[in-house]
């Protein structure tokens, strides 16, 4: 029996893909345990993991947290070195006793593999974006904004790295705690297919495809038109209003996921072909969906692809706009270049309308059901437990 410790960030789109991988450890009989955030107990609990909560541990959120993240590195090690010095006494004095074999962490989650490091456990990286590397880092396109935030951010990134090192981490800089290379072994939830430049990756690199939980059988309405901007970067009302007028004459059942911060109540008198929810069982409406107007969110993306749905996709940051850009490569989907109800119209139909795009979402999702998911992880994570 194995003893696995995860860490994530308080994200959705980064825990979810661990939730199915911790119940195939625990059904095995291995035991688990989580830092995890009050958002994601129970579910990981339910799935068989003894869970930590870390939401005392972060740093106090400010009026425009939300709208840094994706786009404000400088931040996102501010707030990393933050947690791992605010988490370092109680999470070293557990480690010490739970003695785990590996620390399975989430690619932005550091503080984890800071601590990894800094108690000498095998580390596994858990990256539920495109895995990066020298030669796909430079696929990004960073806006000028980010740019100007990261030069300016530099001296508040370096005082954090010497508030680390007082603390004894070994770190010389930033690259230390968000660089990982063909010698970490990591786990990608996606497939070798969907990955850019997949041949200059080693075989530590498991491309495991999404680790989805099973469908129910319930009857739910079936909608042929699905509209979601994720779960974090949702609110905007007008994006909403502007969908509404471009599909108002339709004649196909069109869902809209608004997210828990706006009201649908704003929306006033809805079509009765359209449907607003605040939230809802992403995998169960793409199992059913012709086409998903999308933020191009990695989670959304591979859950698209799994189903062969294809997209209309409407990047809000850089890394959605590569996830984007692959699709749109790929000939699973279009990018939607405005939120204009014409514009949303047209691309909403072209898609609909070319089956081709539709095959292209076939193949790739062939190649996502053949990786894996879940059992294909835990079946990395144990292959490298035994091999130490």
């Amino acid at each position: 029996m194995s003893k696995i410790v995860f860490f994530s960030i308080p994200a959705y789109g980064h825990t979810n893909p661990t939730v199915e991988v911790v119940r195939e450890l625990t059904s095995r009989g291995h035991q688990v345990w989580y830092y995890t955030f009050s958002m994601f107990q129970e579910r990981l609990e339910q799935a068989g993991a003894r869970t930590f909560c870390c939401d005392d541990y972060l740093p106090p959120k400010t009026p425009d947290t939300d709208k840094k993240i994706g786009k404000d590195f400088a931040a996102l090690i501010e707030m990393a070195a933050d947690t791992t010095i605010n988490l370092d006494q109680k999470v070293c004095m557990e480690l010490e006793e739970i003695k785990p074999d590996c620390i399975v962490s989430d690619s932005l989650c550091f503080w984890g593999k800071l601590f990894a490091k800094k108690l000498h456990i095998p580390y596994i990286c858990s990256t539920t974006s495109f895995a990066f590397n020298q030669f796909t880092a430079k696929l990004m396109k960073r806006s000028i904004s980010e740019i100007v935030r990261m030069l300016f951010g530099m001296p508040r990134i370096n005082q954090k790295i010497q508030n680390l090192q007082a603390n004894g981490y070994a770190v010389k800089s930033f690259i230390d705690i968000v660089q990982n290379d063909n010698e970490t072994n990591t786990i990608v939830y996606t497939s070798k297919e969907f990955q850019p430049l997949s041949d200059t990756f080693s075989d530590r690199y498991a491309f495991v495809g999404p680790a989805l939980p099973k469908l129910s059988n319930e009857q739910n309405k079936k909608y042929s038109v699905y509209i979601s901007l994720g779960t974090v970067n949702n609110r905007n009302r007008q994006f909403y209003q502007n969908c509404m007028k471009a599909l108002k004459d339709s004649n196909r059942n069109v869902l809209i996921s608004i997210g828990e911060n706006t009201k649908i109540s704003d929306f006033g008198e809805i079509p009765k072909h359209i449907t607003i929810k605040n939230s809802v069982n992403q995998i169960e409406i793409l199992s059913h969906a012709e086409v998903f107007l999308t933020h191009g969110g990695m989670n959304s993306v591979n859950e698209s692809l799994y189903f062969g749905v294809p997209m209309v996709l409407f990047p809000q940051q850089s890394e959605q706009g590569l996830v984007a850009r692959r699709t749109a490569v790929l000939g699973a989907g279009i990018l939607l270049n405005n939120s204009r109800p014409h514009s949303i119209q047209k691309a909403l139909y072209q898609v609909l309308g070319n089956s081709s795009y539709k095959g292209h979402a076939k193949q790739l999702s062939d190649g996502l059901h053949h990786a894996g998911g879940a059992a294909a992880a835990a079946d990395f994570i144990l292959n490298l437990i035994n091999e130490a």
